[in-house]
């Protein structure tokens, strides 16, 4: 049976989002606290009835957190929470789906306008003081965006919003998606999973948006990379593992394609040894795409209505996983 709200305690446990203080300014009573490390997370999970939390889960945790009753994740990733563990012990799980759609898109609509226009570069030379004169040669210009083929692997909410921030800049949009029979979403043509590497040779920009699951682990994989224009980018605002990262790392190394602009990597931090790092048409940045500053207040106001509907005894909720 879910606690009353007056029997309720929540723990907010996460290494930077201001989760407590975002919650306490809407004055509901309810009994919580927050953690900033996995530590103290570990020593205190027993307390709550409902853990809001992302990357700081393991499931190790499990058999200490006798109370638990509901995770409310803050990401949409569900990768780290075992499944199957969770159910066994009767407890509910839902996801922060769409809380960062929007934001993740216009991300990926930023490094593909940064990597198109040089911008990395241009930042480079302007803490060197160097005022680049102008090109001849065409291929090393900044370029258009409008014309081109962007290929937008998942077509969920990140995905079609992507695709249709890439209309508005006048390109073509061809979808993939796990079940083509949902709808284009925005695209200009559908396709399914199965059908990547036989459509990344028409595009000019591959972005993947999908999520991590065991069947998209490994899917921009060494033959995709192969399949790419050599003048082709490649964007990654999904999980580093979606793509194969040997396989882009030799990909560049070879200069098979023009670029990868990516948010995610396969371990996070980017462990400093990777050639990533250093290479000159590879512009990163640290699994920001999500981060806004609205974006622990659209986290809690899923945990609310997820509460009032545990509360009034609802078999679904939203974002339901479990």
């Amino acid at each position: 049976m879910f606690p009353a709200q007056q029997d309720l305690t929540i723990c907010f446990a996460h290494a930077a989002y201001q989760m407590q203080a975002r919650f306490d300014l809407r004055q509901t009573g309810i009994r919580n606290f927050q953690v900033w490390n996995y530590d103290d997370f570990q020593k205190r999970v027993g307390e709550a009835d409902v853990v809001v939390v992302s990357g700081m889960w393991k499931n190790d945790l499990i058999p200490a957190a006798s109370k638990l009753k509901f995770i409310q994740s803050i990401s949409s990733g569900m990768d780290q929470y075992s499944k199957e563990q969770l159910a066994a012990k009767g407890v509910r799980l839902c996801s922060a789906a769409g809380v960062n759609a929007r934001a993740v898109a216009e991300h990926a609509i930023a490094l593909i306008l940064a990597v198109a226009r040089r911008l990395p570069e241009a930042r480079d030379n302007q803490h060197k003081k160097f005022w680049r004169g102008m090109i001849g040669d065409l291929t090393q210009r900044e370029d258009e965006l409008g014309g081109k083929t962007l290929l937008v692997v998942g077509m969920g909410r990140i995905g079609s919003h992507l695709a249709m921030l890439g209309k508005a800049f006048g390109m073509k949009v061809i979808g993939i998606r796990q079940d083509p029979g949902k709808g284009t979403n925005g695209a200009d043509s559908i396709h399914a999973m199965g059908e990547l590497v036989t459509l990344v040779p028409q595009a000019d920009i591959v972005a993947l948006t999908c999520a991590l699951t065991p069947e998209t682990t490994g899917l921009m994989s060494a033959a995709a990379f192969a399949a790419m224009k050599p003048s082709a980018m490649f964007v990654n605002v999904a999980r580093g593992k979606v793509a194969d990262e040997a396989a882009l790392i030799a990909t560049m190394q070879a200069g098979k394609i023009a670029s990868a602009a990516l948010d995610v990597t396969a371990e996070e931090p980017l462990p400093a040894a990777s050639p990533l790092w250093t290479m000159p048409n590879v512009f990163i940045t640290p699994h920001t795409a999500g981060e806004t500053r609205a974006y622990e207040d659209n986290v809690i106001d899923i945990l609310v209505e997820n509460l009032d509907r545990l509360w009034k005894g609802d078999q679904v909720l939203r974002n339901q996983v479990l």
